[in-house]
């Protein structure tokens, strides 16, 4: 798979893991707001505060990386996807595969 489809893919798919955070994020302030729900005493699981806490941190996660790969998108159409910001050098096609968004080679990174 050529890279820009790759990284078009993960972009959909962080898109779509966004909107059901976003929905969980929705139920869990509804849940929050009824009066009766006292999970914070409840030794059964985990508490509305602990999912909340989850849900924000998985948002965070996914918003950085879409963030990452929507700049690797904008070096695919400049032309400049795959080098290595650091040294300038290819960054091995390897690395890209499991890192699609990855802007330096491992030497460079590794530093």
């Amino acid at each position: 798979m050529d890279p820009k489809a790759r990284l078009d893919e993960r972009a959909r798919e962080l898109t779509a893991l966004l909107a059901r955070l976003s929905a969980d994020d929705d139920s869990l302030r509804h849940d929050r707001a009824d009066a009766t729900a006292d999970d914070e005493h409840d030794p059964e699981g985990s508490t509305l505060s602990g999912e909340w806490q989850r849900v924000e941190a998985l948002q965070r996660g996914a918003r950085a990386e879409l963030a990452e790969v929507e700049a690797s998108l904008a070096r695919v159409a400049a032309g400049t996807y795959g080098v290595c910001e650091s040294c300038g050098r290819g960054i091995p096609v390897e690395r890209l595969e499991v890192r699609p968004h990855a802007t330096m080679c491992v030497d460079c990174a590794s530093r």
